[in-house]
């Protein structure tokens, strides 16, 4: 309830007015049964921009942590995330992963749209990045349909470390369905899941017009950081000997 509150009374309006999002390619997505949305993640406003121009309800899954906090602040912040289409892993199955996974998997059994971020984190240079093979797992073990989608424009308005940058129009693109009921019964095949999961990234890549990057989204944070400490320590040393140079003189 809270969910739609949000949609069409609340929160959502608001952002229809002032950013008037536009959507493509909607008709591709089926107005009932189970279905996997696989995002491009650019920015934290992609979960809700990408919802509002659906008709049909998307779910997320999310840390539970954010769930369970306590206090009135934890009780608002469970209700917004809720409310947001978005519901806690499962923390019976042993690990975060796992516990996504089934939570997703209970998702698509009951009909649900299920969003999935196959890079598994926010690009931080709008690039798109290698995906994670648990989207093609849950695909396969769930036997439905992936519709590969894009947001574009989202990390214009709130990049990487900021609330809001500046003003733009988002769009959400829409591809066809992607089915892999050929690869029934072979979703403990990393081969098999590494293929459909790069076949996921394609079409992103195609809908979203971003550069593809074959590396792990948090590996190339981590070489970027490391490389952008490394020029910064050697500029510090040039500085250091242009003043003793200067002093020698």
């Amino acid at each position: 309830m809270l969910y739609w509150f949000l949609k069409y009374l609340a929160l959502g309006p608001l952002l229809r007015v002032i950013f008037r999002p536009f959507a493509e390619g909607l008709e591709n997505v089926p107005s009932e049964g189970p279905v996997i949305l696989a995002v491009n993640h650019l920015s934290y406003s992609d979960w809700l921009f990408m919802p509002l121009v659906m008709p049909r309800r998307v779910t997320f899954v999310a840390k539970a942590e954010y769930f369970e906090a306590p206090g009135v602040k934890g009780w608002l912040q469970k209700k917004f995330f809720g409310g947001t289409g978005q519901v806690p892993i499962d923390r019976t199955s042993g690990s975060s992963a796992a516990g996504a996974l089934k939570t997703q998997l209970r998702l698509l059994s009951e009909g649900e749209v299920c969003g999935i971020f196959p890079e598994g984190t926010r690009s931080h240079d709008g690039k798109l990045y290698r995906g994670r093979t648990g989207v093609a797992r849950v695909a396969l073990e769930a036997k439905v349909p992936v519709i590969p989608v894009a947001v574009i424009n989202t990390d214009v308005i709130a990049p990487p470390g900021k609330i809001f940058g500046r003003f733009a129009r988002p769009g959400v693109r829409f591809g066809e369905p992607l089915d892999f009921s050929r690869y029934e019964g072979l979703e403990g095949d990393r081969f098999i899941l590494r293929a459909v999961t790069d076949e996921i990234m394609y079409e992103i890549m195609n809908l979203s017009g971003q550069e593809y990057v074959d590396l792990y989204a948090q590996d190339a944070k981590k070489r970027d950081k490391e490389r952008a400490d490394a020029e910064r320590k050697a500029e510090e040393k040039a500085a250091v000997d242009e003043v003793w140079d200067e002093i020698a003189e």
